[in-house]
C-alpha cells in the first residue's frame, strides 16, 4: 500500500452525549481526512448527515452552538414542530413526550442537509430498529429525513416512525455503534461510542426518567461489549460522557469542554493505524 489509507466513520447513539462527535469530525478536518463512507445511529445519524452533506466540523459546531445556547430558541422550534404550552417543553428535564421525530428534525436540521441520500457528498448509512421485524434496518437511499427520524425515535420521547412498511424506533437500541455496517468500505474504520454508563451515584435516588434512560444506556453498553467480542473497528473512541444525560443538549459547552481530549487521542491512533497499514 503506497497511497494514504482510506477512512470510514461510524458515529454512535447517545443523545446529547453525541455532541462529542464534533471533536472527532474536527480532528479529521484538521488532518485533511475525508471519510469515504459514514454510518450513524441516532445522534450519530444527525452528525453523519452533516458531514456527508459537506459541512466541516467547525460549521457543525457553530450551528449547534448558535442553536443550543438559547433555551428560548430551542423551545420555539419545538413548539413549531408540535404546538404545546411552553411550560411543558422543559418539564421533567426537557421531556418531550410523544413528539414527531420528523417534525422536530425539520425544525433543527441545518439547511445544508439535503432531502435525499442521493444528494449527499459522502455515502451515508443510517440505522434504525425495526420494532416488529426484530432486526436492524439500514437506509442509504431515498428520503433522508424520515430515515434519520427513525434512527432518533427514542421511546418515551418520540413516536415510532413508519417507513417502507416498518415501524422504526431508535437505531441505538439495536446497534449503538454501527461500525460493522462499514465492513469492507475502507482501510480504517473509526468508531465513536458515546453511550457511556450511568453515574456517578448521588445521595438522591434517580428519577423515573433517569432510571428509564439509564436502563437503555446499560443495555446498549452491554450490546457493544458483546459485539466487540466478535468484531472490532480499527479505532474505537470512548469520550468521557457517561455522567451527562441523554437530553442534556443545553449543556453543550460543558460537554464539549469535558470531551476535548478525544481529538488528540484520535490523531495519535490514526498515526499508528496509518503507519501499520502502509507497512503492510
Amino acid at each position: 500500500m503506497t497511497s494514504t489509507p482510506s477512512v470510514a466513520l461510524a458515529l454512535g447513539g447517545g443523545g446529547a452525549r453525541g455532541l462529542a462527535h464534533i471533536h472527532v469530525i474536527e480532528a479529521l478536518d484538521e488532518l485533511g481526512i475525508r471519510p469515504v463512507a459514514i454510518s450513524g445511529s441516532s445522534i450519530g445519524a444527525i452528525m453523519g448527515a452533516g458531514v456527508a452533506s459537506g459541512m466541516s466540523g467547525c460549521e457543525i459546531r457553530e450551528y449547534a452552538t448558535g442553536l443550543l445556547s438559547s433555551k428560548t430558541e430551542v423551545a420555539s422550534r419545538i413548539w413549531r414542530a408540535q404546538p404545546m404550552k411552553l411550560t411543558k417543553v422543559f418539564e421533567g428535564g426537557f421531556h418531550l413526550g410523544g413528539f414527531s421525530a420528523e417534525a422536530v428534525l425539520r425544525e433543527f436540521l441545518p439547511e445544508a442537509v439535503p432531502a435525499t441520500f442521493e444528494e449527499l457528498e459522502i455515502p451515508l448509512h443510517v440505522t434504525g430498529t425495526d420494532f416488529y421485524g426484530h432486526k436492524l434496518a439500514v437506509f442509504n437511499s431515498g428520503d433522508l429525513v424520515s430515515a434519520i427520524a427513525g434512527s432518533v425515535a427514542l421511546p418515551a420521547v418520540f413516536r415510532p416512525v413508519q417507513r417502507e412498511g416498518m415501524t422504526l424506533i431508535d437505531g441505538g437500541l439495536y446497534n449503538p455503534v454501527p461500525y460493522d455496517v462499514l465492513t469492507g468500505m475502507a482501510d480504517i474504520v473509526v468508531a465513536v461510542d458515546v453511550v457511556g454508563v450511568p453515574g456517578p451515584a448521588t445521595q438522591e435516588p434517580p428519577s423515573t426518567m433517569e432510571v428509564l434512560f439509564g436502563t437503555s444506556q446499560l443495555m446498549m453498553h452491554s450490546i457493544i461489549e458483546m459485539k466487540l467480542q466478535s468484531s472490532q473497528p480499527d479505532i474505537l473512541l470512548r469520550p468521557a460522557v457517561g455522567h451527562f444525560r441523554v437530553l442534556d443538549f443545553l449543556r453543550m459547552e460543558t460537554i464539549m469542554q469535558q470531551t476535548a481530549a478525544i481529538k488528540d487521542e484520535l490523531k495519535r491512533k490514526l498515526d499508528a493505524a496509518f503507519a501499520a497499514k502502509i507497512a503492510q
